[in-house]
């Protein structure tokens, strides 16, 4: 099989875990109601919650997190592969994971991935983010071998360091992955450049999930869920912040073909930088 249909669940997650299960299974169903049979959401899909202290008072470890076990539920429900773009997990040392979970139609955890590159930013305006402080980063992106795609994961943040998507695309991914809560700031400027970026220079569709609107904690984040192609067209877009749902269907072969037309993946050569004293020149020949 080449062929699927893919969703973006587009979330504004608040405080509360339990509202935010509510939304979420209206949403899945409406998109495995869509065809969809891979389901991705955003970053932080089990609560949005900047104050620390707060956010860790709703908390639970994986083994007993609701977003978890309701993802699970949804993924046999609806015979799909959920993608839960993230949620925050509580870990032994008082530390917490930007978790991600990759659910098969079975309800079983197919993988699991913690965000690598921290969000630590002082943007304009005074918006200043730092999540180096609150959480534990990850050291490994994995590539899942599907039967119907090879997917990489990948969260947020992680859409602004090419190094790891070119490593999943070496790797085998066609389907690169970045579920966020990206700022508004940072989302206007950047949001669609970066999608299509790391699609086109891999070959590989991108999907990514988004939260949006005005959320409880205070913050705004930018929404636009997408999916592109690996010519980098958009072949689906949530265009304001709102929750709802996009699909696309996926044609695999889709990767090849673009890698065949430019194979930049097996055209990357070693080099190394040289420093030259352009300084010192001028001087030579003034």
């Amino acid at each position: 099989m080449t062929k699927f249909t893919a969703a973006v669940v587009q979330l504004r997650s608040g405080v509360s875990p339990d509202a935010n299960v509510d939304r979420l299974r209206d949403l899945v169903a409406e998109a495995a109601a869509r065809g969809a049979t891979y389901v991705q959401t955003p970053e932080m899909t089990g609560a949005v919650q900047k104050n620390r202290a707060q956010l860790r008072a709703v908390l639970s470890e994986e083994e007993t997190d609701l977003t978890v076990r309701v993802a699970s539920e949804l993924a046999v429900e609806h015979g799909i592969f959920l993608h839960i773009g993230s949620t925050a997990v509580a870990l032994d040392d008082e530390r917490i994971a930007n978790r991600a979970f990759l659910f098969g139609p079975d309800g079983a955890i197919i993988a699991r991935y913690d965000k690598i590159h921290m969000f630590d930013v002082d943007l304009d305006n005074g918006e200043s983010w730092r999540e180096s402080a609150v959480y534990r980063p990850g050291d490994c992106a994995p590539v899942v071998d599907l039967s119907f795609a090879h997917l990489g994961l990948g969260i947020c943040y992680d859409i602004r360091f090419p190094q790891l998507y070119r490593a999943q695309a070496l790797a085998g991914a066609d389907i690169l992955t970045a579920p966020a809560a990206f700022t508004r700031q940072t989302g206007e400027a950047h949001w669609q450049v970066l999608q299509r970026a790391r699609a086109i220079e891999n070959g590989a569709f991108v999907i990514s999930a988004a939260q949006g609107g005005q959320h409880e904690d205070g913050r705004e984040t930018y929404g636009h869920s997408m999916i592109v192609d690996p010519w980098g067209r958009v072949l689906a877009e949530i265009d304001h912040d709102e929750p709802a749902v996009a699909v696309a269907e996926i044609d695999v072969a889709a990767v090849a073909a673009a890698r065949s037309k430019i194979p930049n993946l097996k055209n990357a050569r070693e080099f190394t930088i040289d420093h030259v004293d352009g300084v010192a020149d001028d001087r030579r020949r003034a």
